[in-house]
């Protein structure tokens, strides 16, 4: 199992089913010591706490907390009509690979993303695997180091993340205004009329596929 597959599951909403798979997953770190040893108190909660805890914590540090989203272009975009494009390239992107994403999850979603890298390391495409990574570790960096500062033990996986690629992550910018209504509260229109989200463009230019959406619904 590749390395970023087994990121791509802890990071993903607990489910019984794949807890009780941790230890395959902790097999597979054996290639990574020190990946290993950096996930080892993530692992720990895991094993550890009740599903519903889990569950809760993950809602609460994900979901409910529009700095650690787990969609890339949510942290690039925002809810700027830049986003939609971004998403479609990265949809075309993973088909130019031959890897169908989930119709459940948007493209941009980083565990799913890391599925495709994943993917593309089981197909000896290990260079566009990580090509790929070093376009993304902008954001996945900055979504790592507000984790940190929560001192969240989520933040292992993107510290992790930067082990695997040579790119040494550029500081962003706290997330665009997820919400156009909030944006027009808070910044008002442009003085040329326009919306105030269409303006904004991200600190750094990203390859167009890292980002998603609102998190869906929790059970």
């Amino acid at each position: 199992m590749p390395i970023h597959q087994v990121l791509s599951t802890l990071l993903c909403y607990p489910e019984q089913e794949w807890l009780d798979s941790l230890e395959e997953a902790n097999l597979a770190l054996v290639e990574w010591p020190q990946a290993r040893d950096m996930l080892a108190p993530l692992l720990d909660e895991l094993r550890s706490r009740p599903l519903i805890e889990l569950q809760e914590n993950y809602v609460a540090t994900f979901d409910r907390s529009p700095s650690h989203s787990l969609h890339l272009f949510e942290h690039v975009h925002g809810e700027s009509r830049d986003r939609g494009q971004a998403m479609v390239d990265l949809i075309d992107e993973y088909r130019r690979d031959g890897f169908e994403p989930l119709e459940t999850e948007l493209p941009d979603y980083v565990p799913l993303f890391l599925e495709y890298l994943g993917a593309l390391s089981l197909d000896g495409k290990e260079e566009r695997a990580e090509q790929l990574l070093g376009d993304a570790i902008h954001v996945l960096a900055a979504i790592g180091d507000r984790l940190a500062r929560k001192e969240s033990p989520y933040a292992a996986v993107f510290r992790v993340l930067r082990t695997l690629t040579d790119v040494q992550p550029v500081a962003q910018q706290d997330p665009p205004v997820r919400d156009m209504d909030e944006a027009m509260e808070t910044f008002g229109p442009g003085a040329d009329g326009v919306e105030p989200l269409l303006g904004v463009k991200p600190a750094v230019d990203v390859i167009t596929f890292h980002k998603r959406a609102a998190p869906s619904p929790r059970p």
